[in-house]
């Protein structure tokens, strides 16, 4: 399956240069270039691709209200590209419903490599490296004393999972957490993303520290810091 790409920036040589890099591989094609913003969510539109790759900083509207568009629009999925390498600009672009992020000096192969990551369904952050980035940028605060409304929805087991997942495991160490198999892990997972609307598992790390599931200082299972970046992308 070919997959369908618009990139995004207002530098014509950076868009141009990106486009040329995927559009000669064999499994990608390049749909559409945008100079700003406006134009990335009406190529978007237009096109319907798999991936959008956005510049964070672009003219009328920049790369992450492109992204926040674009991502209650379809299922276009979303790689913010930007000069700065600041955790802030990771914490505002995955809030905003990106599925990654890669500074603009980039790797050839590590950006064919993050569109494929991201157009199959996965992320380009582990979950436990999101996990630091809310913590550092959600302001410390006690849990309400009732629980979100947005939990309701939830089993007991899936909250469970949801709680896991805030606290960076993975679907192996949920399982031994849960006592169940890998198998029923995935089903929870799928069941959460599902019932609450969230793409993946970077977005249910956030979900869980807004609606108050977890607070930032709150120890990992078993008392162990599982906070680290993880080398393989998150997976459904």
């Amino acid at each position: 399956m070919t997959i369908r790409v618009v990139v995004a920036d207002d530098q014509e040589l950076v868009r141009s240069g990106f486009a040329m890099i995927l559009d000669v591989q064999p499994d990608i094609e390049v749909v559409a270039e945008a100079g700003d913003g406006a134009e990335a969510v009406d190529a978007v539109r237009r096109h319907a691709p798999d991936v959008a790759l956005l510049d964070i900083r672009m003219p009328r509207v920049d790369g992450i209200e492109a992204c926040r568009a674009i991502s209650v629009t379809g299922d276009c999925r979303t790689v913010m590209l930007t000069t700065f390498d600041s955790d802030e600009y990771v914490y505002e672009a995955l809030h905003a419903g990106a599925s990654g992020f890669l500074l603009k000096d980039v790797r050839r192969d590590d950006l064919v490599h993050a569109v494929r990551v991201v157009a199959r369904g996965d992320s380009l952050l582990a979950p436990s490296v999101a996990r630091r980035l809310v913590e550092q940028y959600t302001r410390p605060a006690a849990r309400p004393r009732r629980p979100d409304p947005r939990l309701d929805v939830l089993t007991a087991r899936e909250r469970e999972t949801l709680l896991l997942l805030a606290r960076g495991l993975s679907n192996a160490e949920i399982a031994a957490e849960l006592v169940v198999s890998d198998h029923t892990v995935k089903t929870h997972v799928g069941n959460v993303l599902a019932k609450l609307g969230l793409r993946d598992r970077i977005q249910a790390v956030i979900c869980a520290y807004e609606t108050g599931l977890v607070a930032a200082g709150d120890p990992p299972p078993g008392g162990s810091d599982r906070a680290g970046p993880s080398p393989a992308p998150a997976r459904k």
